[in-house]
């Protein structure tokens, strides 16, 4: 599971892989809502609508607005968050974000977890996505 692209972005640095973005927000960073707009349009860019997860990797202190989590949680293909912090601290301001965002987010000591994490999440995810298909192709075909 190779990088496939990374970007140098204002306030953060991004690396594609296949299941996943994991971002690196740069120091003094405050992430708002607003942040949401660009990481959905990498996400569609990047992904095409296939299932992905969010791997945020935690080294640098910066503020993050709650509110990015329900929002985000609005982007369909983004099955899950997977948080890699740093220090206790950054671990407790995780736990605190979790209660913000519905859909599957976990809490990791280093990449290595949470890249198996994250594969068990989209094969899971996709199982899903290919029974709701067939159950669709089969009402479809039933009612002709």
């Amino acid at each position: 599971m190779g990088i496939i692209n990374y970007f140098d972005l204002e306030d953060s640095e991004l690396f594609v892989f296949d299941e996943f973005i994991s971002n690196q927000i740069k120091e003094g960073v405050v992430i708002e809502p607003k942040h949401n707009e660009l990481l959905n349009e990498y996400i569609q860019k990047l992904f095409s609508g296939k299932n992905m997860v969010y791997v945020s990797n935690r080294a640098k202190s910066y503020s993050v607005n709650p509110m990015i989590y329900t929002e985000a949680q609005k982007i369909p293909n983004l099955v899950a968050i997977a948080m890699i912090p740093d220090t206790a601290l950054m671990r407790k301001n995780a736990e605190f974000e979790k209660e913000f965002y519905d859909k599957p987010y976990a809490i990791f000591e280093n990449l290595n977890d949470a890249i198996r994490w994250v594969h068990q999440i989209v094969s899971k995810e996709n199982a899903k996505d290919d029974v709701a298909r067939e159950k669709n192709l089969k009402q479809g075909s039933e009612s002709k």
